[in-house]
């Protein structure tokens, strides 16, 4: 999931370079989305609610 917000922002960020403002900005929400999940995930994961095997 770190690989998708990491392309995700590279996305976002080469969008915006060349003046794609609404690709830029739908790729930057969905890092900021994805990046909500992975700390939901792992503040879990630390409280011991859910274990990952």
């Amino acid at each position: 999931m770190i690989e998708w917000i990491l392309i995700l922002l590279i996305v976002a960020a080469g969008a915006a370079l060349l003046g794609f403002n609404t690709v830029s900005g739908v790729a930057l929400t969905g890092a900021k989305l994805l990046i909500g999940v992975v700390l939901v995930l792992f503040l879990l994961v630390v409280l011991g609610v859910i274990a990952l095997a």
